[in-house]
This record gives structure tokens, sequence and C-alpha cells, in this order.
């Protein structure tokens, strides 16, 4: 026995945010200031660190559920599989259900338990719930629906990764400019055909890190103090998933077994194109070697960083033919890797 992803979905937000639109914004500095450049200059230096032109938000309707939602339905029209069959619906994000102009997240009852009531399932012992671990949440969620496949506790898992980012963040901070919406999901199962997870990794960080990324209040000070956005220690971030993401990867390839010659795609977290790439350098050092040409497929350049969603969304499009020059092909072994909040790392290496 396997245990495999046999469809994907995503759902990729129709509101397209390009860095041009940033140029009314009043950038602050945390300690309320104005921010000594103007936001040309701002919106260059971001292009050339982050590689983010634009940005995908979703509809004012439209909630982090209903995204996961859409996603979920294409993920399992996808595996072609009954959903009544499904034994956990797994559902990964950070912020809940925050409605256009609300100050507070929705929660209650449990996003997984929004998406299996959309899918109309009737099986009581379909079991769903939310997950909340950074941005890996989505490829912990893989982990978690791989561990109770391997121990018989089920058959096939739904699992998504979902965010609207544009909810929670300040207008003000110049980081604003990263966050974006989406979902992506998987159906995870059980299978005769070979491949599928091979190896994972996990490690949770917080001695130093836990406060890395964290709720903040607005650098307007005129800003009510009760209303907090996502914050980040940016470059603390950097230095933390420069020094561990390619020790995670290493390790999780070792324990697979696969050499690193066989590695055909890296599909990470797409958060900054600068640091991703730093990141896959670092790791292919470990080998003394240099990364392959076009082993690290990009969407951040168009879709921005969707937290959960990312790794999925990508995994999706490129088995949808929707990314150029980009393609996966049967027996290819690629590695699933993300780094954020918690601070959480994470990786898998799987054979398609």
């Amino acid at each position: 026995m396997n245990i495999k992803i046999t469809g994907s979905g995503s759902y990729i937000p129709t509101e397209v945010v390009s860095n041009i639109d940033f140029a009314q914004h009043t950038f602050l500095n945390d300690d309320g200031t104005p921010f000594p450049h103007p936001n040309d200059v701002v919106a260059e230096k971001f292009l050339e660190i982050t590689g983010i032109k634009e940005r995908r938000y979703v509809t004012d309707n439209l909630c982090t559920s209903d995204i996961a939602l859409i996603a979920a339905e294409k993920a399992i029209e996808d595996a072609k599989i009954d959903r009544e069959t499904l034994d956990y619906i797994i559902l990964a994000h950070n912020f809940g259900d925050v409605k256009k102009g609300a100050i507070q997240s929705d929660i209650l009852p449990s996003l997984a338990t929004r998406v299996k009531h959309g899918l109309k399932i009737k099986n009581p012992k379909c079991v769903a719930y939310d997950i909340l671990f950074g941005c890996p949440g989505w490829v912990e969620g893989v982990i978690q629906a791989y561990a109770f496949v391997k121990a018989g506790m089920a058959k096939k898992c739904l699992v998504i990764g979902a965010e609207t980012l544009s909810r929670v963040v300040d207008l003000h901070d110049r980081d604003s400019m990263i966050y974006s919406d989406g979902a992506g999901a998987t159906i995870i199962e059980a299978t005769d055909d070979e491949g599928g997870i091979l190896a994972h990794e996990t490690a949770t960080f917080t001695y130093d890190e836990a406060y890395y990324l964290f709720f903040g209040n607005s650098f307007n000070k005129d800003h009510d103090p009760d209303v907090r956005y996502i914050k980040m220690h940016g470059r603390k971030i950097y230095e933390f998933a420069l020094s561990n993401v390619p020790k995670a990867m290493a390790s999780c390839l070792e324990k697979s077994g696969i050499p690193i010659e066989k590695v055909k795609k890296v599909l990470i977290h797409q958060a900054n194109e600068k640091m991703d790439e730093a990141i896959i350098h670092r790791f292919f050092k470990q080998y003394k070697q240099s990364p392959p040409e076009g082993i690290m497929p990009m969407s951040i350049h168009k879709l921005g960083n969707s937290s959960v969603a990312t790794v999925p969304t990508l995994f999706d499009l490129m088995m949808k033919g929707k990314l150029e020059n980009q393609e996966l092909k049967k027996g290819d072994v690629i590695i699933f890797a993300s780094v954020g909040s918690g601070m959480n790392i994470n990786a898998i290496v799987y054979q398609m």
C-alpha cells in the first residue's frame, strides 16, 4: 500500500492587485512616523526583493471557507471519488473567516465543518477539523492524512489550505504588499500505485522564534489599538528560514533514501523569491551541487504569498498544465517544503 495525492483543485481569486495599486497608500514606520521614500521607490524595491508584481484578492462576498469549498469540489472531481467515502477533512488556515470590513475572526463552527456542510456530506464518520500551523499548514495536513491512512484509521482524506490575508493586513505597513488570498485542495488516499509519500519532516522552533510572526497594532497610531493585524520581523524570518529549511529538506531526503540527483522539482512555500532562491541554493550546496535550471517552480510573481494556499495551489497549477515551462510526470520525485508562523518548518519527499 502506498499513499498518494489522487486529485487536486485550487481557487485563484479574481481581483488582481498590482504594485501600482499601492501608490496611494500612506506607508509608515512602526513608530508611526512617515516612511522617508516615495511609493514608487517602495514598489521598485519591493519587486526587486520579493519578485511579486501582483497578487490576488477575493471579492467582498467571499470568505476563506467559501474559497476552500470551491477548491475542495475541484479536488474531489479530479480524484473521481464519492465524497461520502471521505474519512477526514483537514483544513489549514490561520485567521478563520474574516468578512470584508470586519474586525473579528469567525471560526465557529470550524471552517472544515463549513466545507463539509457545503459539500453536503451526510456521513457523520467523515471527521472535519481545522489546523493552525502558519504557512506550512497544508503540508502538515498532508502529513497528518498520511499518518491516518498509514495507521489504518482512514482510506481517503481531503486536505485544504485556504486563506484571505487581504482581510488582516495593515495598509500602512509595507509588508502588506506581500500577502494575498487563495485556496488549494488535495485528496490523499491509499493506493496500489507506485510512489507517493516517501518521507516527511516537521519541526517547531519557539525558544527565540515564537513571535517572529504575530498580531500587532497598525503603524497608524490613530487607529483603534484593539484592532490587530498580521505583523512580522522580516529579517529574522529570512535568516531563520535560510538556516533551517535546507537542513529540514536534506533530513527528509535522507530518510527517503532518494539521491539528490533524482529530485525533479522543489515546490516551496511562495513567501519571497529572493529567500526561496537562497534556500534552494543552500539546500543543493549541502550536496556540493548547484540547483538545476527550472527546479523551483514559482507562482509568487502573479499570485503573491497566500500562506497555506501557496504550495497546494502551485501543485494544482502544475498538474493542470497551467504553469509555463513546468510539468510533473509519473515517477518524478519532488519535495514539498514550507516555513512560517510558529516558527514551523516541514517537508515531504513525494514520488508522482
